[in-house]
């Protein structure tokens, strides 16, 4: 019978400091705000098809992270919240994971210098995700 391996220590987890928070807000996730202690962000769709393929991205992303968000689910937006539940508050895993959220999110390849994938059309019958 084999031994099992201990688990890898996780490094000391520390809340972001608020000033560091607002300024990589602004860096890199403008559409996010600070509520209650959690990382926020509204996702608004072009309805429940587009909502679910919101929530699970969201899902395979905090998955393989292994760190979960909490999720309001409505027929045509997700509402995200990141907090570091051992700390009670914002910590790099929530800002890496709000990141990795916003760069697969708000993807539109159509909008790339020199793409060849055009990306999702602008008919409203089409419609994924609303930018803007």
């Amino acid at each position: 019978m084999s031994t099992p391996t201990p688990a890898t220590p996780r490094p000391l987890i520390q809340i972001v400091p608020a000033d560091a928070l607002a300024a990589r807000q602004q860096a890199g996730l403008p559409g996010w705000t600070v509520e209650g202690g959690a990382l926020c962000r509204v996702i608004r769709t072009g309805g429940w098809k587009a909502t679910l393929m919101v929530v699970n991205t969201i899902g395979h992303l905090a998955e393989a992270a292994w760190h979960h968000p909490d999720l309001l689910v409505s027929y045509d937006r997700v509402r995200i919240a990141l907090s570091t539940h051992e700390v009670n508050g914002v910590t790099e895993r929530d800002l890496a994971l709000a990141m990795k959220i916003e760069q697969v999110l708000m993807w539109q390849p159509g909008s790339e210098p020199g793409a060849v994938l055009e990306g999702t059309p602008t008919d409203p019958r089409h419609a994924y995700i609303v930018h803007g």
